[in-house]
């Protein structure tokens, strides 16, 4: 890499050192090829007089560059002073003295190749250079010149390559080829590039002996033309009931110039506050941090809803550029305004026994925004109902009350009842003293016909299912709540689904009218319910009802029975057949269950009960013909109650449990239905006789009349017979 002195021992120092470590470890040139600033003596004990580092930056200028040591091991400290003496005498003979015509130009030394075209390794840095963005004058402006100590003895020309100058943005800076001047050819902005890194070349005319490109970095210094801008809207709401000193909304503006300069660094302050009311002094914001807080009293969303701030940002800590913006403050209801009953009484009538009655539509108004929870209203019953017979909710446009009954009222009990009732917000009042509006309500009680009241609603009562007819089953009263009246009760069957059960009109006693039955389809899990009635002699009569439960004890009354009634069977090897066995009574007079055979089946087969006593197992003993046979069997229940079974069995010709009931023998059950069919056939066959008898003595008839003449005989009678004209 190249170097430069910068006008001290440290620089020379470095570039000694770094020359030296060149010339041990890549075996380059002498370090006088080294690129350095001109006007730089580095003569021993020699004071330099004409040097250009003074107009460089005052960061270039303070900060000597360090050495970079190469990838070898560093020396000591007593070999780099010594090394550094002797290569500061090396030097001396090959440094260039070129002086250039402006002194504030920097001229740039460029080293030689080491041999042919290939290039050296390059150790250093070379300061950058330095244009100040938007400057002034006539472009191009000569920014430094680049020079090598070779130029006296051969011809050079110079070129830079890179973006700025042949690449994007390309033409910014130019190099005279035969000078080695660098140029920039138009005002730079430091906001679109802040810097530019390309490279210096020298090559011999003639022999294309190419010396090490030299890296140049120009800075482009910062100037104050950028405004301050703020990038959005703001627009931010604020309670009226807000404590002051509480932060509003923040705001903060931008800056295009270099960060963490005069130029970028921004102070606010609120330049308007429209309107200026209760106080012109209602916000103010920390004109670093741009956060903005109130410090007026009186935010009264009524009066004044919105307040604009023309909020300023300059640059140059207040002193400079600046930009404006709006902040638009949206003054919300807070709840300083209680509801208001539009009447402070209400008086109403309500039958009894009417409940989810409406009573009275309560209105009230409120000051405060509509449609907000400070507006909204809910109503409370303070005193007057300790029995919670009335309820009260809010209606849909939330400014009126809906009170109404939550059970029903009874004349005999209260004939008038006086309520209190007040109205509140959604949310708590905003930290201001107000009085809670209330208003009272009468609710007068008419008395109608009540219908007489069961108690209980509902009565169960056990009774077995074989109770005698005209037995007893319970007494079920019910009593007039309108006891002023003096009003006789009656009693009737409302709902009887079986028929089963008779009330005594005047006395409310129940009794069996026809048998009941435990397994009825009207009785299910083994209960059957009947609705009584009882009516007062009104004018019009009001009817209340109850529920009667009978709860049937099961009694034997049912025995078992044989689910199957016909099966098939061979009449050889035949398998044994299962019958399933229910009974409709319960458990208790279910199985085991016993089964025996009757009459003649006894002969021709066997039947025993399985295992689980539920299930009969029949079997064919005796290989009978194949036809139809009935097969009775007696099956009873654990307490002996049984009934007869007929089982109809159709024996066929086959084996085992391979049915096959092809053939049929003609006989044994058989023999009343053949007998049947060829008495039909003989009677079939005497009616077709005497048909043909009779159809022979037609055919030989014949007819003579005074006007017609008719000949019929077999061979015409498909003939048509025309006699006179006429076709028959």
């Amino acid at each position: 890499m190249c170097r430069v002195a910068q006008g001290g021992k440290g620089g020379d120092e470095n570039n000694n050192n770094n020359n030296n470590n060149n010339k041990k470890h890549d075996n380059q040139p002498h370090p006088r090829n080294k690129m350095q600033y001109n006007n730089i003596s580095l003569r021993k004990k020699k004071k330099k007089t004409n040097t250009t580092h003074q107009y460089l930056p005052s960061r270039l200028q303070k900060q000597p560059r360090k050495p970079l040591l190469s990838s070898h091991t560093s020396p000591s400290f007593q070999d780099t002073k010594k090394r550094k003496k002797k290569e500061q005498e090396q030097i001396l003979p090959v440094v260039s003295t070129h002086i250039t015509n402006d002194p504030q130009v920097s001229v740039l030394q460029s080293p030689k190749s080491g041999g042919g075209v290939r290039r050296r390794k390059r150790d250093w840095v070379i300061p950058p250079l330095s244009v100040t963005e938007n400057k002034r004058g006539t472009y191009p402006l000569k920014v430094a010149q680049i020079r090598s100590n070779e130029d006296k003895k051969k011809k050079l020309f110079y070129s830079i390559t890179g973006p700025g100058a042949d690449l994007p943005p390309a033409g910014r800076f130019t190099m005279d080829r035969e000078m080695g001047n660098l140029y920039v050819t138009q005002p730079l902005d430091r906001e679109e590039t802040a810097s530019y890194t390309f490279e210096a070349h020298a090559v011999a005319d003639g022999a294309g002996q190419a010396y090490d490109p030299m890296e140049i970095i120009v800075i482009v210094i910062d100037q104050n033309d950028n405004k301050p801008y703020f990038t959005v809207e703001y627009n931010a709401n604020v309670a009226e009931a807000t404590t002051i000193g509480t932060e509003v909304v923040r705001v903060e503006a931008k800056d295009d110039d270099e960060p963490n300069t005069d130029n970028s660094e921004l102070r606010y302050r609120i330049l308007n506050q429209d309107p200026p009311l209760p106080t012109d002094n209602m916000f103010e914001i920390n004109p670093i941090t741009g956060s903005i807080r109130i410090t007026g009293r009186g935010l009264d969303r009524e009066k004044y809803p919105q307040y604009t701030l023309t909020v300023q940002a300059a640059d140059m800590a207040g002193e400079g550029l600046t930009g404006q913006t709006n902040v638009i403050l949206t003054v919300t209801d807070s709840n300083d305004n209680a509801p208001v009953f539009t009447q402070s009484s209400y008086n109403s009538t309500v039958d009894e026994n009417k409940k989810d009655f409406e009573v009275v539509r309560m209105v009230v108004t409120d000051e405060d925004e509509p449609q907000t929870p400070a507006w909204n209203a809910k109503f409370k019953i303070v005193s007057g109902d300790p029995d919670g017979l009335f309820t009260v909710k809010t209606g849909t446009n939330k400014q009126e009350g809906i009170l109404s009954t939550a059970k029903e009222l009874d004349f005999g009990t209260a004939s008038k009842h006086t309520l209190l009732v007040s109205v509140e917000n959604e949310i708590p009042f905003a930290g201001v003293s107000v009085v809670t509006s209330t208003a009272t309500v009468v609710v007068n009680v008419r008395d109608v016909n009540e219908a007489p009241i069961f108690d209980p609603k509902e009565t169960l009562v056990v009774k077995p299912e074989d109770l005698a007819v005209d037995e007893v089953v319970v007494q079920y009263t019910a009593s007039d709540p309108d006891t002023a009246r003096k009003q006789t009760v009656s009693y009737k069957i409302m709902n009887d689904p079986a028929g089963w059960l008779n009330v005594d009109k005047d006395t409310g006693l129940i009794k069996v009218r026809a048998s009941m039955d435990r397994e009825a389809i009207f009785v299910t899990n083994n209960r059957y319910i009947a609705t009584i009635g009882a009516y007062d002699d009104d004018a019009v009569p009001a009817t209340g009802t109850g529920t009667l439960i009978i709860q049937l004890e099961d009694v034997n009354d049912n025995a078992p029975i044989i689910e199957q009634h016909k099966i098939m069977v061979c009449n050889k090897d035949p398998a044994p057949q299962l019958l399933s066995v229910t009974d409709k009574d319960g458990p208790e007079f279910g199985a085991p269950y016993s089964v025996s055979l009757q009459g003649m089946s006894k002969t021709n087969w066997t039947a025993r009960m399985n295992d689980s006593r539920q299930g009969i197992i029949l079997n064919l003993a005796t290989e009978l013909p194949s036809g139809n046979y009935s097969v009775i069997l007696t099956v009873a229940d654990k307490h002996g109650l049984g009934q007869d079974n007929i089982i109809k069995a159709e024996v066929c010709d086959c084996k085992g449990e391979d049915l096959m009931c092809t053939q049929r023998a003609l006989g044994g059950s058989n023999l009343p239905i053949i007998r049947g069919v060829l008495g039909g056939i003989l009677l079939l066959m005497l009616v077709l006789v005497v048909l043909f008898v009779s159809l022979r003595k037609e055919e030989q008839k014949e007819l003579t009349s005074k006007d017609n003449i008719f000949y019929y005989n077999r061979e015409q009678s498909r003939e048509d017979d025309q006699v006179n004209g006429h076709q028959f």
